[in-house]
């Protein structure tokens, strides 16, 4: 998968605020409340938050996939905003209870991690840091350096502002990364951001310099890891019923690069999906090369596994994660289970 077929080049468009707790549930139940949420004059009552958050809770959410321009909208240069399907699955709605709700589950917040980066990915920074980024060890300079030359790679795009990038990248940093402690940190910024939970950048202990983390995830779903499985394979390779772990574990957009597993964390990852599946889900070898095959449309049954997974309770993990990921989208749409 190529940058330019995965993401859509929008650059800061979070107004240099990462994803705070609380966020994207807001984002959701705000564009099921009222479509104008964001737009209309007491946004910032309603929501308790400042303008410029106002507009960076709307963009986190559309990043997530949790909520989407209005299809038809009154005004066309002003469009409200409405939940999509993945919203109303996760978190629900008036009529039905969603997979997590009040995001209990740690499955969700990895969950979540997949939507902001599967397409159309509206964090091409992040795109190019997660699938096309090799560094062991890095700085903030060197990732955005890298990034640069990722996204100068799409020809078709216009290169971004230098500021730009670094605001991108700073978000992914803070989104990720471990907080880090000084004079001028408050403990909202210690604690407010979800994504560290799952412990993918970390930092040196030797260096200081930040590492993504390579290796199994014990608080990484198994259903989650076969949901982005399931979600990749449809999205590249229409009316396949197999895809080979080595492409699933390395290819630009895959859930290896995604969750950082090698094909082999990867096939341990699945096995529990594969197990509870009935038989809809199978790992083979077929000439010796590792695959996932599945029976029926990809893109209905990446929505039951979910279905399965949380309608169980998430009972396959319950630990929280930590901060080293030790322990620890569905994208509009998704077809029903």
């Amino acid at each position: 998968m190529r940058l330019a077929d995965a993401a859509v080049p929008a650059f800061a468009r979070h107004e240099t605020f990462h994803p705070r707790y609380g966020w994207f549930r807001k984002a959701y139940e705000a564009a099921l409340d009222d479509p104008a949420a964001f737009t209309c004059d007491d946004a910032t009552v309603e929501l308790g938050v400042g303008k410029n958050m106002v507009k960076s809770i709307r963009f986190w959410g559309m990043a997530a996939d949790l909520i989407d321009n209005e299809p038809e909208p009154v005004n066309p240069r002003s469009p409200g905003v409405v939940p999509t399907e993945f919203g109303r699955r996760l978190f629900g709605d008036n009529h039905a209870a969603g997979w997590d709700p009040f995001m209990e589950d740690p499955g969700t917040l990895w969950l979540l991690h997949w939507s902001l980066l599967a397409p159309p990915c509206r964090l091409p920074v992040w795109w190019v840091a997660f699938n096309e980024f090799h560094a062991v060890e890095f700085d903030a300079p060197e990732l955005e350096s890298a990034c640069a030359a990722g996204i100068d790679a799409a020809a078709e795009w216009p290169h971004p502002h230098a500021s730009s990038l670094r605001k991108d990248v700073t978000a992914l940093l803070r989104s990720y990364a471990p907080a880090e402690r000084s004079a001028r940190t408050s403990i909202d910024d210690l604690l407010d951001c979800p994504l560290r939970e799952l412990g993918l950048v970390t930092k040196s202990a030797v260096t200081g310099r930040y590492r993504f983390t390579m290796g199994e995830k014990p608080a990484l779903p198994s259903a989650v890891v076969a949901y982005a499985a399931l979600d990749f394979a449809a999205r590249t390779d229409p009316g396949s019923k197999t895809a080979l772990l080595g492409r699933l574990a390395v290819e630009p957009g895959s859930p290896g690069r995604a969750f950082r597993l090698t094909e082999d964390e990867l096939a341990d990852a699945l096995r529990p999906a594969v197990a509870e599946s009935r038989g809809s889900l199978s790992l083979a070898s077929p000439a010796g090369a590792a695959q996932l095959a599945w029976k029926k449309d990809p893109e209905a049954l990446r929505t039951k596994v979910l279905d399965r997974y949380f309608g169980s309770g998430g009972s396959e993990s319950k630990e929280p994660a930590s901060a080293s990921g030790a322990i620890a989208r569905v994208p509009a749409g998704a077809g029903a289970a």
